[in-house]
């Protein structure tokens, strides 16, 4: 590490294949072009520590290869073997991408967007046909949109055009849901097939469909319909999602409406599927019996936020940080371990074995409920499990974290390994703040070009600064998160160790 490292603005090499040109958005995304919105962006890192310096050079190198052309639009797909878009990964791993390449963080928002259709559903994947985009309606797959999409506002330069065109999007989609998905009229949005949730293969699901295309519910299962925490997550978010998007563009009546929509879902879901006594949600199947299968689900409720803080307290402190459950050797399993419908199987099964989605989502999941510490612990045992040798694949062995199946080069582990870089190491935007990661343990520096200018952020010697154009914005103790704005003000800590 250089030992004039505080205060100046390091010379860097011309940036490389990271650096995106501008894009022309199609129909209500076309300002892009005419204002110079996309600018490009790239992020670096150099570290002492061996193990995460290979990590990230691995990681760049192998996200470039699922860079895909859907009719002459760049977009990220899943990689490892997947080379659809699905809406449970690509906008969530896009927005995470934007460090990179923020062309096609942007179409990986804007093409479900696009191809949402008139009564408001958005696909839940789009696949390559003949070089051209093609949606898919027979799943919802996974919904990690709201927050994703919302956070491209800042990366492509603030314009409200695109803010409007998501907001009506969103609010479509969330008519949409109320009007099609609760076919008993209970109050509770259902899944009706594994692949709503993004969980193939999961055993709690029975005798479920995978996939599901039609617009009436299925009537030969006893599974699903599905009264379901991750459903009315996916409304819960769209609503916290819009009463932002309203507070940014002024319209405080609407913002302040649609927080009250959003905690209308919340108290619904806490009513029907939380279990006080377990501290845990759980589903109800077709006849309204609760599937009593503890389940990830309940992180990827946090990830939408969708509970409230004392549940997510119960959550956390009662089973994930469980041995026995979810903090297990190699921690995150999709059912707890210790559960009758867990099965510690290799490859594409929602049943066992932690997955590298589950990892990038749980950041913003434990982000979102003030759990930041448990993210170096959790970035430590990914890394281990990527090890040397660079295995950027689905799963892990649950007890030994070994790869289990699958390719490598799987986006959602890459993009994770990455963005738990940025978020111990580096910067990252949200909701229009800057986030810099301040953990130390190894000297470090993280430098983010976006928009002509650098975000730089250096650990030494157990002391931590950031820096934007050369300028010193902070100084502390390792050890810390530091929120600014955009422009390096007021900073405010929070401890990571």
């Amino acid at each position: 590490m250089d030992d004039a490292l505080w205060g100046q603005s390091r010379a860097m090499p011309a940036r490389g294949r990271g650096w995106s040109a501008p894009v022309d958005m199609r129909d209500w995304g076309a300002f892009a072009h005419e204002r110079g919105a996309i600018a490009g962006s790239e992020a670096r890192f150099a570290t002492s520590d061996a193990l995460r310096q290979r990590i990230f050079d691995a990681a760049q190198e192998k996200i470039i290869g699922n860079l895909r052309d859907f009719g002459g639009r760049a977009v990220l797909v899943d990689g490892g073997g997947y080379n659809h878009m699905w809406l449970g990964a690509q906008p969530m791993g896009g927005e995470m991408y934007a460090k990179q390449n923020v062309e096609a963080a942007l179409n990986n928002q804007l093409l479900f967007m696009e191809f949402a259709r008139q009564d408001g559903r958005i696909p839940g994947s789009i696949r390559r046909v003949g070089g051209l985009p093609q949606p898919q309606f027979d799943k919802m797959q996974g919904f990690c949109f709201p927050q994703p999409a919302l956070n491209m506002y800042w990366w492509i330069g603030q314009d409200n055009r695109y803010l409007r065109f998501l907001a009506d999007t969103l609010l479509r989609f969330d008519a949409y849901l109320w009007d099609r998905r609760d076919s008993n009229a209970d109050g509770c949005l259902e899944s009706w097939c594994s692949s709503d949730t993004c969980e193939a293969n999961a055993l709690r699901y029975g005798d479920a469909p995978e996939a599901w295309g039609s617009e009436l519910p299925p009537r030969a299962s006893q599974s699903v319909p599905m009264a379901s925490m991750g459903m009315m997550s996916y409304s819960f978010a769209i609503r916290a999602a819009l009463a932002k998007v309203f507070a940014i563009l002024g319209e405080d009546g609407r913002a302040a409406a649609w927080r009250v929509k959003a905690g209308s879902v919340r108290k619904r879901m806490r009513e029907l599927l939380w279990d006080e006594a377990r501290g845990a949600c759980f589903d109800r199947d077709s006849g309204g019996r609760k599937l009593y299968t503890l389940d990830h689900n309940n992180l990827r409720c946090m990830y939408m936020g969708s509970f409230t803080k004392d549940m997510a307290s119960r959550f956390v402190e009662r089973h994930l940080l469980n041995a026995e459950e979810f903090w297990t050797p190699m921690p995150l399993p999709t059912v707890a371990a210790n559960d009758k419908l867990f099965r510690n199987k290799a490859d594409k099964d929602w049943s066992g074995m932690p997955q590298g989605l589950t990892y990038q989502r749980a950041i913003r999941a434990l982000d979102n409920y003030g759990y930041a510490r448990l993210l170096p612990r959790l970035a430590d045992r990914l890394f281990l499990a990527i090890g040397e040798r660079g295995q950027f694949v689905k799963q892990y062995d649950t007890y030994t974290g070994r790869p289990s199946g699958g390719r490598n080069g799987y986006g959602p582990t890459v993009l994770a390994a990455l963005e738990y870089i940025a978020r111990l190491h580096g910067v990252h935007i949200e909701d229009g703040e800057l986030h810099w990661g301040a953990l130390g343990g190894a000297n470090s520096e993280y430098s983010q070009f976006w928009r002509g200018r650098e975000y730089a952020m250096a650990c030494k010697d157990g002391r931590a600064a950031g820096f934007i154009d050369g300028r010193r914005v902070f100084e502390a103790d390792a050890g810390v998160r530091v929120v600014t704005g955009m422009d390096g003000e007021s900073p405010r800590y929070e401890r990571l160790r």
